[in-house]
């Protein structure tokens, strides 16, 4: 059984309906955050990220769990239309523990790998509070067309300070970038050289593979 991470990204009013469907799917583990777009309106067409607040949907599911939840989304919510929300998959490479598996998968004492080739990637980057536009300046310089905004809470220790020069432990927000494979590269290297460690923004940035995306227009090639 090969397991996902879900996470779709709505707008807030569409929140609790996604989260409806999530219940539905019967998965475990849902949690919700409230968000927001940063999209340029040339980019709305192509990601429908908007800047208007957003809701954050996430959970596990496995493969058949993952795929009910995008027939639903995209029958229930139109997900398939962009500018409705985004719905994507990352895959789990492990699972912690017998215990953590059986809850996740429902008792069922199976594993597997998921498939390992992707077309998008998840650009995650994790800045100090208020310095958002900075990083979505530097990515849309490279080729990014928006992303969603999540206010956490730090709670790192000295170390971070010792490496990046900035406190893990003071109020962050976090970015959600999807990228094309092929651009995540520069995009990730743009917002280090103007957003990352040394600067007011200290971002760090890391990606996660996306096996499936929904509510993504495709490029033009051309």
């Amino acid at each position: 059984m090969e397991l996902y991470y879900i996470i779709a990204v709505t707008d807030a009013d569409r929140g609790e309906a996604m989260n409806a469907l999530f219940r539905e799917a019967g998965l475990p583990m849902i949690l919700s955050a409230p968000g927001r777009g940063t999209a340029k309106n040339e980019h709305l067409a192509v990601y429908g990220l908007d800047e208007t607040p957003k809701t954050v949907t996430s959970s596990v599911a496995s493969t058949q769990e993952a795929a009910q939840l995008v027939r639903a989304a995209k029958r229930k919510l139109f997900l398939d239309i962009p500018g409705n929300g985004i719905l994507l998959t990352v895959p789990l490479k492990s699972v912690a523990g017998g215990r953590t598996l059986a809850y996740l998968t429902n008792d069922l004492k199976t594993g597997g790998m998921p498939h390992m080739e992707f077309n998008h990637e998840l650009i995650v980057v994790i800045l100090n509070e208020g310095y958002a536009d900075l990083v979505m300046d530097a990515a849309r310089a490279a080729g990014a067309g928006g992303g969603t905004v999540l206010h956490a809470k730090g709670t790192g220790s000295k170390r971070g300070e010792k490496f990046f020069g900035v406190s893990l432990a003071d109020e962050k927000d976090m970015v959600y970038i999807i990228a094309y494979a092929d651009e995540k590269a520069a995009i990730m290297r743009a917002i280090n050289e103007n957003a990352g460690p040394g600067t007011k923004a200290g971002a760090i940035c890391f990606s996660l593979p996306v096996s499936s995306v929904a509510g993504l227009r495709e490029r033009d090639e051309g």
